[in-house]
């Protein structure tokens, strides 16, 4: 895990160092204007947000792998009673 956010850095490329499969970064944490709802109840409200990625070996771990651990990280952070579901 590496964590640019603490420079105020709202996004980052991980760079996967010799001995690792994968990386995961995490950008700053910042209170931004958010569209939530659809349709009809759709409006906006501010939201704390940040910048996830992941970058990881592709001889060791499937694209479809690791787009599914982003995917998973952001579903929890976003409501963290989705963690139960693991």
């Amino acid at each position: 895990i590496t964590n640019v956010g603490v420079f105020g850095i709202d996004a980052g490329t991980p760079i996967i160092n010799g001995d690792e499969s994968a990386i995961f970064c995490m950008g700053s944490i910042e209170r931004r204007p958010w569209v939530v709802g659809t349709g009809p109840d759709e409006r906006i409200e501010p939201r704390w947000v940040t910048t996830l990625a992941v970058a990881f070996d592709h001889r060791i771990i499937d694209g479809e792998q690791g787009s599914r651990f982003l995917h998973d990280v952001a579903s929890i952070l976003r409501e963290p009673a989705v963690a139960l579901l693991f």
